[in-house]
């Protein structure tokens, strides 16, 4: 049997080679950071190579992700499928292996991983959900939800405001099971960080309620001891900082940041080889060494013992066991269907006036019964955002629920929910004002990118919120998520289409989407059955021109309102107008064109209204329509005032639609 050093040297010569095979990429993390993985993959990880799924698994999350080679090369090494030609075409195009991992392209790769702190933030995330599934499905003497989240961070990690945000969170909750390692190698893109980063990391993680142990990050015992005592801590998360050296074993580079991001050199990777022992060629492990790797017959024999485990639960707890079944793989409730429409048919009955924000809430407390995976929150505006119910129950600090108060943290909000999302058997949503959706982009952007459902509920969506002023008056942020491939933005302009939008967000399975909700009240608008049906398709005619349209109004959110009173003036004054009501555009651009056209009629001169941004509706309009919008910052007044200030007026419109006739 090889030596742990030898082991993990596999790691430092497969990091070394693929980054100077493909020129770029980053090989000291993976050179610092190999012995500490070499410990905790061979003798802790809790994961089966041959069956990467497996619900009970250990999660494993690469916080500094730009040092992907690590990943890698585990996956590898231990008998994942992802075979040495993928390794050898790291950063190339179609690789598995790419720059940074991406949750999807490789089995065992949880999360995307590169923006620096997310992946600290989903490893909280990670282990949040697994202490609520733990709480709602375990039984005394059956525990079948009992697994560590394990994340490798570094400085930049740590350097990132949202690391601070999701940590203090995971603290106040007492998350035993997620266990950290800090790649302290006082090295960052810039040099020696001692200039820019002099924190004191352990009195800020003893400070948020962790427990703190101090290693050698090449003392394999140190490092073993470390983790043995982490996972003795049931009542807090715990961090292990490792003293380590970027780029160990190259007698040139190491320790300093010209490893960080760039090749080594062939000279220098000739030289690594021999200060390391490393006979191999590029991209050959030798058997001794795959055979001290090798996990999957560990693996196979670990999820035997739980499979076994869960036989003898689901004798016990049938129902719970077929509960967990189903919501680990994603699906819904068999009575879903059926709960949804009432949900929509009841609220189109009541034909209630009210602020979508309003609406929304009605929508939750309807669909909650039916969906125990459902996990609300909010970042300390529950009474703003409405995003609360009689059925949830708040967690409080250790005490567990279904409800979550994420506290001022928007962007750590979004970030944690792409963990749980991501570790199954829960539907989150969060909500902040919209506003603030800029804080949290960057997670919006990972949700998207990794097609995973994350709900967000954005409320207080335009000018028309009022006295708070500029500072939380939406004017570009709509669009912008929008612009967010992959991202479904719904900005419903009553009860009815709020009821649609949630039945759309909780259905989908391969992307996020945010409901972008109001503030002040909304007219309830009447529809045929036809029309509610075609709500789903984001665009739709909500209101025939009396005659041959001349033009095409289209309206979301409480614009449409405004476009229907519109319609009416310039049809008394014989102007025949369709009005559009457009509550998701991108739903609407993957319709065929057939569909398409039948909306938007080709030809007939178009004019959008919507309380943001202009040249997002160009797309739409043209260059010979025209849009009502708002291109400047707003003001603080009431809402109606500030709507009416800035033109948004059924007089205006009509104006508008005139001109471009």
């Amino acid at each position: 049997m090889s030596s742990r050093r030898h082991l993990a040297n596999a790691i430092r010569a497969l990091a070394m080679d693929a980054v100077q095979k493909a020129k770029s990429g980053h090989p000291g993390a993976p050179m610092g950071m190999a012995d500490i993985a070499e410990v905790l993959w061979n003798d802790h990880m809790k994961h089966n190579p041959t069956s990467p799924e497996w619900a009970d698994r250990d999660r494993f999350i690469l916080s500094n992700g730009h040092g992907s080679m690590l990943i890698y090369s585990l996956l590898h090494l231990t008998g994942y499928d992802l075979p040495m030609e993928q390794l050898a075409s790291f950063r190339q195009l179609h690789s598995k292996c790419a720059g940074h991992p991406e949750y999807g392209y490789a089995p065992g790769i949880e999360t995307t991983t590169g923006p620096l702190g997310q992946g600290i933030t989903n490893a909280v995330g990670f282990a949040m959900a697994e202490k609520l599934m733990a709480d709602q499905f375990n039984r005394p003497d059956h525990e079948i939800v009992d697994h560590n989240t394990y994340v490798f961070l570094g400085d930049g990690c740590l350097m990132e405001g949202i690391s601070h945000e999701a940590c203090s969170l995971a603290g106040t909750w007492g998350l035993g099971k997620l266990i950290a390692f800090w790649d302290d190698n006082n090295i960052s893109i810039d040099g020696h960080i001692d200039g820019w980063y002099t924190d004191d990391t352990v009195r800020r993680f003893e400070a948020y309620g962790w427990h703190v142990l101090s290693v050698d990050g090449h003392d394999p015992e140190a490092i073993d001891a470390a983790i043995v005592l982490a996972k003795k801590e049931a009542d807090r998360p715990t961090m292990i900082c490792c003293k380590t050296i970027i780029g160990f074993g190259s007698p040139n580079k190491s320790g300093s940041h010209d490893c960080h991001g760039a090749a080594l050199g062939d000279e220098e990777v000739a030289l690594t080889r021999k200060e390391l022992g490393w006979d191999s060629a590029p991209f050959e492990i030798p058997a001794d060494v795959y055979a001290g790797w090798d996990a999957k017959a560990k693996g196979a024999e670990a999820e035997t013992a739980w499979n076994d485990k869960f036989a003898t639960y689901e004798k016990a707890y049938p129902a719970e066991a077929a509960e967990f079944k189903r919501r680990m793989a994603g699906e819904l409730p068999a009575d879903w269907s059926a709960a949804a429409e009432k949900m929509i048919a009841d609220t189109n009955a009541a034909g209630e006036n009210l602020a979508s924000r309003q609406a929304s809430q009605k929508c939750i407390a309807a669909l909650a019964p039916t969906l125990p995976e459902f996990l609300g929150g909010s970042a300390d505006l529950t009474g703003s955002n409405l995003t609360s119910c009689a059925d949830f129950k708040h967690v409080s600090g250790k005490e567990m629920g279904n409800y979550i108060s994420y506290g001022v943290r928007e962007f750590g909000m979004y970030a944690i929910m792409n963990g749980m999302a991501l570790h199954g058997g829960l539907i989150p949503f969060g909500g902040t004002f919209h506003m603030f959706s800029d804080y949290a982009k960057s997670a919006f952007r990972m949700a998207a990118l990794m097609g995973i459902r994350t709900i967000a509920v954005l409320t207080h969506d335009t000018i028309g919120q009022g006295e708070d002023g500029p500072t939380h008056q939406p004017i570009e942020n709509t669009s912008a998520m929008r612009l967010i491939p992959n991202m479904d933005v719904w900005r419903p302009a009553d009860s009815t289409e709020t009821a649609v939008s949630w039945v759309m967000a909780v259905e989908r399975t391969d992307g996020p989407t945010s409901l972008v909700l109001s503030r002040q009240g909304l007219p309830f608008i009447a529809r045929t059955d036809d029309q509610i049906e075609a709500v789903r398709k984001g665009a739709y005619v909500i209101s025939e021109a009396d005659g041959e349209a001349k033009a095409v109004i289209i309206a979301a959110g409480s614009e449409v309102n405004l476009a229907l009173e519109a319609q009416k003036e310039l049809q008394a004054a014989g102007t025949a107008v369709r009005v559009v009501s457009m509550p998701s555009t991108n739903v609407f651009d993957r319709q065929d064109q057939a569909y398409k056209d039948s909306v938007l009629t080709p030809g007939v001169v178009r004019v959008a209204v919507e309380a943001g941004v202009t040249d997002y509706w160009r797309k739409y309009v043209g260059l010979e329509g025209a849009v009502v919008g708002i291109d400047t910052f707003g003001e603080s007044a009431p809402g109606g005032e500030v709507m009416k200030h800035f033109g948004f007026t059924a007089e205006n419109v009509v104006k508008v639609v005139n001109s471009v006739l």
